[in-house]
């Protein structure tokens, strides 16, 4: 792994602007464990080969206390999901070395870090994923695709459900005959068609290898395709006899959001699974606190709109009664962790106003101390890994800066008598009654990418407020070119987030990442419309019905402020660009403003008629239009959410030259969208440029499919602000 050089200012190197080769060159975390003990921390690296066009995920082991990582011995190229056993003497991973993905475990040595005798646990024809272990150190839970008519594949009957697994794929791999019948709706997501097998869960036991089908017959999948969290969705209570897990029972899940936490006894075979939550919208990532007397959950209230309010919940188990722990907050709960020393405290991360902070709540016999503690400056936070003595809590951290590397915290305070001490934190209007603030030092565990980021010049991204029309306060941000000479003007790339509920702030991404935006010489500007998360759950409504109002008019003044604020933006030399809710946005500016010079619109929703009938998420456009397009048939367009806001009816104002990018495989917004556009400007006579990807998805993943991406977007914005002029 790199590490940073200690060159003194007299030897340091000149800073450069990163290019993209750079970028993939960076070594990318993955899924993170800690060791029973405390002393070793697990986790996945992926490096990418832009020659090979591939991405490889390796398994790392490193002391917390400080030392050089090292490879897993036992592990190889592709293997991931490391866990350690709660004895601390052995560990299990995923592995394809000997075909599909199974689970592997082998002997561990807490003193050394030495892993050895490596074995396969599982050998089921239909792969297995999500392994997880229990408390007691004697099951593995684990999920694997399996075609639900098939019999149960168990130890007693194994070979009559595993044949049956692989008939039904065999004879589908050599049918001459690809169609397929459906018979009823999300028949594909994303970027796949789902087919007839559906996840379940499977228990393993570690001394046998008996197994069984925890979800026989069940025709819908354990865990839910996934809206929020991932992995097997589910947890162990202490002793080890109940899962609790997540499933949407809707028999219509294209218009459901209505996950639900249910719990099984695990010591009856018999026995069936128990709803335990209540609320009708959402239900996530179950977790038992260590002394087995609550189960907490993060919930929404809301059926059927995925961008509800994520609340943190706590169920009596004894007394069967649900407690909201944050009645106050207005933000979005995204994570969160027992303490593992008692079962009064919580960590968790919220979105607040562009970064994402860890807090610490107590919890005293189901009611929470009304002011949670902020615990981390800016940044966004992840996978939150407290250690079992509880002195130490790890996370991951990235900024704009930098992507993502494990860091650690003092945390033995947390729980005893500074937790409550009474100082306001951060006072953000969007977090009710503020929060008391207790700053914890980090330090960092790994050093993935220092040596390449020494030699960079990222730019600090700075925050800047302005008011809308209506009075209602806003957030943007902008990026400054690496080498940036004030007495200059700088053209702008100007990016819309997609969501549209999602946000732009602290954090690193390889898709739509604002350092490599600016490094060719621009300024990003970016502005948290309305409709962004960690602004409160009104900011986030407020684009419900109306997509193409308050967030264009928001977008548009925002870029009047920085052009007003920022000397250095030249207001002629600017270009939009988005994907998703920001290529529906690119779109919507195409026919609503000439202010740009140029357009880039990735996988944007032009028509939003024939987009309802292609998408496979059909709570998502009938909550966020209002209904069904039937539904206004005979009003006029002004009354009718799916012609009002359709960029696709605007379009004898398009003007604006603009490069159209979709993928073949986005069945969020299917390619038509993509087509559509391109062929209305091409018969305007637009100057317009169409990139598709025939394997790609909603976002481009491959290395070099991004490669492309990149340069051909740079180039067309290139040509437009830096050589084109407006008519």
């Amino acid at each position: 792994m790199d590490r940073s050089s200690s060159l003194g200012p007299e030897t340091a190197p000149q800073k450069r602007p990163m290019t993209f080769e750079d970028m993939m060159q960076m070594k990318r975390l993955g899924d993170t464990a800690v060791s029973p003990d405390g002393k070793w921390l697990g986790y996945s690296v992926t490096t990418v080969n832009l020659q090979q066009n591939t991405k490889t995920p390796e398994l790392w082991l490193q002391a917390i206390a400080g030392g050089e990582p090292f490879k897993l011995a036992v592990g190889q190229p592709g293997d991931g999901g490391l866990q350690f056993a709660p004895n601390g003497k052995r560990i299990l991973f995923l592995s394809s070395r000997e075909g599909g993905q199974q689970i592997w475990l082998a002997d561990f040595d807490p003193a050394t870090g030495a892993a050895t005798n490596a074995k396969k646990l599982t050998a089921i024809f239909t792969e297995a994923d999500n392994a997880k272990w229990s408390p007691d150190g004697h099951s593995v839970v684990f999920t694997s695709g399996v075609y639900p008519e098939c019999p149960p594949i168990t130890t007693a009957d194994f070979d009559t459900g595993n044949k049956c697994n692989t008939d039904r794929d065999a004879a589908l791999a050599t049918s001459k005959v690809k169609a397929q019948i459906f018979t009823h709706l999300l028949y594909r997501h994303w970027d796949r068609y789902t087919g007839d097998k559906r996840s379940h869960l499977f228990l393993v036991s570690v001394e046998t290898g008996a197994m069984r089908d925890l979800n026989p017959g069940d025709t819908h999948d354990v865990p839910p395709f996934s809206l929020e969290g991932s992995g097997c969705g589910c947890d162990f209570s202490p002793d080890s006899k109940e899962l609790a897990f997540t499933e949407n029972t809707d028999p219509a899940p294209a218009i459901s959001t209505s996950v639900s936490i249910f719990t099984l006894d695990l010591t009856n075979p018999a026995a069936k699974p128990v709803k335990v939550s209540t609320s009708a919208g959402g239900n996530f990532d179950p977790a038992y606190s260590r002394d087995g007397k609550w189960l907490a959950w993060r919930s929404q209230a809301r059926a059927e709109y995925e961008s509800d309010k994520f609340r943190l919940v706590l169920l009596d188990r004894a007394a069967k009664t649900i407690t909201d722990l944050l009645p106050r907050f207005d933000n979005w709960v995204d994570e969160f962790a027992w303490a593992p020393a008692n079962s009064s405290v919580i960590y968790y991360t919220i979105e607040s106003g562009g970064e994402a902070p860890i807090f610490a709540l107590s919890v005293f016999d189901g009611k929470p101390n009304p002011k949670p503690v902020w615990l981390t400056e800016s940044g966004e936070y992840s996978n939150l890994r407290p250690t079992p003595d509880g002195n130490t809590l790890l996370a991951t951290r990235m900024s704009v800066r930098a992507p993502s590397e494990v860091v650690a915290m003092d945390s033995k305070w947390v729980g005893h008598t500074l937790f409550d001490v009474n100082r306001l934190g951060k006072d953000w209007k969007h977090i009710e009654n503020g929060a008391n603030s207790q700053i914890l030092d980090q330090r960092g565990i790994t050093h993935l990418n220092d040596a390449l980021l020494a030699q960079l010049d990222l730019p600090k991204m700075e925050s800047f407020w302005f008011t809308a029309a209506d009075g209602t306060k806003l957030e943007g941000f902008l990026t400054r070119p690496p080498g940036f000479d004030a007495t200059k003007k700088y053209p702008v790339k100007f990016l819309i987030h997609g969501g549209p509920q999602g946000n732009w702030g602290d954090d690193w991404s390889y898709r739509w990442n604002p350092e490599l935006f600016a490094a060719n010489g621009y300024v990003v500007v970016m502005i948290n419309f309305r409709g962004s998360t960690g602004y409160g759950q009104a900011f986030i409504d407020a684009i419900n019905g109306d997509w193409g109002g308050k967030p264009f008019t928001d977008l548009m003044q925002g870029l009047d402020y920085a052009e007003q604020h920022y000397p250095f933006i030249d207001k002629d030399r600017e270009c939009a660009l988005g994907a998703s809710y920001g290529g529906y946005m690119a779109n919507w500016v195409l026919g609503h403003t000439n202010r740009f010079k140029c357009i880039v619109s990735h996988d944007g929703m032009f028509n939003a008629e024939s987009a309802f009938g292609t998408t496979e998420e059909d709570w998502f456009n009938i909550w966020e239009f209002k209904g069904h397009p039937w539904d206004y048939y005979g009003k006029p367009d002004a009354e009718n959410p799916y012609r009002k806001w359709s960029p696709s009816l605007y379009a004898k104002n398009f003007k604006t030259p603009t490069l159209v990018v979709h993928g073949q495989l986005d069945y969020r917004l299917d390619v038509s969208e993509g087509f559509q556009l391109f062929d209305t400007l091409q018969l305007l006579g637009v100057p317009s440029k169409m990139l598709y990807f025939p394997d790609e998805g909603h976002w481009v993943l491959k290395p070099q499919d991004s490669q492309l991406w990149w340069k051909t977007v740079n180039d067309w914005v290139d040509e437009w602000t830096k050589k084109g002029s407006r008519d």
